[in-house]
């Protein structure tokens, strides 16, 4: 994977970085992110950044704060994981899956810092991983399409096709499937996280197909700024609420909470107690927020859908209950079975009923 932006920028952006002081004993915890997007992304990048923010007002000047923004995933990245850890950098959190095997890389070489990789699934014992579960929030979207859709056609907009981009897809199709058995979903894979005129006309192309719902899996605002050309064409916020589309086509959003995490991670670096962890939370433990449900939407399928956030939440519900097929028609979970976390941080399949292929 690699970003169009990139080198250039993440050049940029390596300046932007302050120099560090020599470490001494009573310097701040020095924390670093390493972002894919600009934090003016209004997206991702941005959620990721709001948590470094919340960071510095937790514990002042008991930590000092450093980012990168628009670093390339692969080589590039491992060139900027390492200068940060030259540049004295005590825990680095690395925001993109495409930062996994740089991350691992460059933590082998500086043992003595503590790193956490975002979505992905490689470990060591000073790196940690996270990541939320975005196909819960899926889920809720997907129920307000289904209900929403005029077409029966909705529209999805793929970054790339690793595991935590095909829950989404399927959580969406699986719970507009639940309310609206005519439903149909397209997707169009983008290969890109942050690419506003590529995903813009992603949403075009996808709307032109006569889908009246969008949903994105990339990280800008350009889906719904193509959706608001066309009316009758509603679409959701991903990753920050992108309230300036509200009430329409904007209708409601997934939100990336980071500031609990974050504050916690820096508190146990702060304590001594950090460990190598492996984190998964959702809509119960604050991570995953769903949007406000504007007036665009009937005040009955937004109570269903708060509804379904609720059951979530207190884990009365899991979005992969069986009886649920994979896309070829075998048995993919029994009924009332629930997918296991192995599976779904494998995922490589769609279920039974959305066309098409998965790119390999």
């Amino acid at each position: 994977m690699q970003r169009r932006t990139l080198l250039k920028s993440g050049a940029a952006a390596l300046v932007a970085v302050s120099l560090a002081s020599p470490a001494l004993a009573q310097d701040p915890l020095k924390v670093g992110f390493i972002y894919v997007g600009p934090i003016g992304d209004l997206g991702w990048s941005y959620q990721h950044d709001q948590g470094r923010l919340a960071v510095e007002k937790e514990f002042g000047d008991k930590v000092e704060t450093v980012y990168l923004e628009s670093v390339p995933e692969g080589a590039d990245a491992e060139r900027a994981l390492t200068q940060m850890a030259m540049q004295g950098a005590d825990l680095i959190f690395t925001t993109s899956f495409g930062y996994m095997d740089p991350t691992i890389n460059v933590a082998a070489k500086f043992p003595d810092v503590k790193f956490e990789h975002a979505t992905g699934y490689k470990r060591a014992d000073n790196v940690a991983t996270y990541n939320a579960r975005f196909y819960e929030g899926r889920a809720v979207m997907g129920t307000i399409a289904g209900r929403m859709t005029k077409s029966n056609k909705i529209g999805y907009i793929g970054s790339f096709p690793i595991p935590e981009v095909i829950q989404g897809i399927n959580s969406t199709y699986i719970h507009a499937k639940k309310v609206n058995p005519d439903v149909e979903i397209s997707v169009v894979w983008a290969y890109t996280w942050f690419d506003p005129a590529k995903e813009a006309d992603a949403a075009k192309a996808l709307i032109e197909q006569g889908v009246d719902v969008i949903l994105a899996h990339t990280d800008s605002t350009a889906p719904l700024a193509e959706a608001a050309k066309t009316p009758g064409v509603i679409g959701f916020g991903q990753a920050s609420d992108m309230l300036d589309f509200a009430p329409s086509p904007r209708v409601s959003s997934i939100i990336d909470n980071w500031a609990p995490y974050y504050i916690e991670r820096v508190q146990a670096a702060l304590d001594g107690t950090w460990t190598a962890t492996d984190t998964w939370g959702g809509i119960g433990e604050g991570e995953v927020g769903i949007g406000e449900i504007t007036d665009a939407v009937p005040a009955e399928v937004k109570a269903e859908a708060e509804a379904l956030a609720a059951s979530i939440a207190d884990k009365s519900y899991h979005p992969f209950t069986g009886p649920l097929n994979k896309q070829d028609g075998s048995v993919w979970l029994a009924e009332g079975e629930v997918a296991d976390d192995g599976t779904l941080a494998g995922l490589n399949f769609y279920v039974e009923g959305i066309k098409g292929d998965i790119p390999q």
